[in-house]
């Protein structure tokens, strides 16, 4: 595989980048368990036994809040949510982000069957933690 025009990485470079990329503790999602937490709320992380593995789990509520990534998770209507410039790659980016969005809504799907509520909370929404907080209490009641 050549590098693209556009990239400034080789192929081994980007690929050794791209390898780094956390998939658990992301600094959204450690954003949203401080916030939890300091709202007295307490909560178990990736619980194995349910689909996807949610990020927070309340059990006794049974509700699981997920944080996704714009870009991974494809946040429709966010300018972090767009394809890398590289046009040789392009196809492949579109098939591995479009199949994340599509595990998503699997996955949460098979939660609600499973009888849980879900709160999505976007990576973009971690910046503003007032309004964010109000979703979280009135999610979690």
């Amino acid at each position: 595989m050549e590098e693209s025009s556009l990239d400034t990485l080789t192929v081994r470079e980007r690929s050794e980048r791209m390898s780094r990329i956390r998939s658990k503790d992301t600094k959204p999602e450690m954003r949203v368990r401080r916030l939890v937490h300091g709202l007295g709320y307490r909560y178990r992380l990736h619980a194995k036994d349910l689909p996807g593995r949610p990020d927070l789990v309340f059990r006794p509520r049974r509700k699981v809040i997920l944080v996704h990534g714009c870009f991974w998770h494809r946040h429709v209507g966010c300018s972090r949510n767009r394809l890398p410039r590289s046009p040789e790659r392009r196809d492949f980016w579109r098939t591995k982000l479009d199949g994340n969005a599509r595990r998503d809504r699997s996955k949460e799907a098979a939660l609600r069957r499973l009888g849980w509520e879900i709160l999505v909370i976007w990576e973009c929404e971690t910046k503003a933690l007032d309004p964010l907080a109000e979703r979280v209490r009135a999610f979690l009641g």
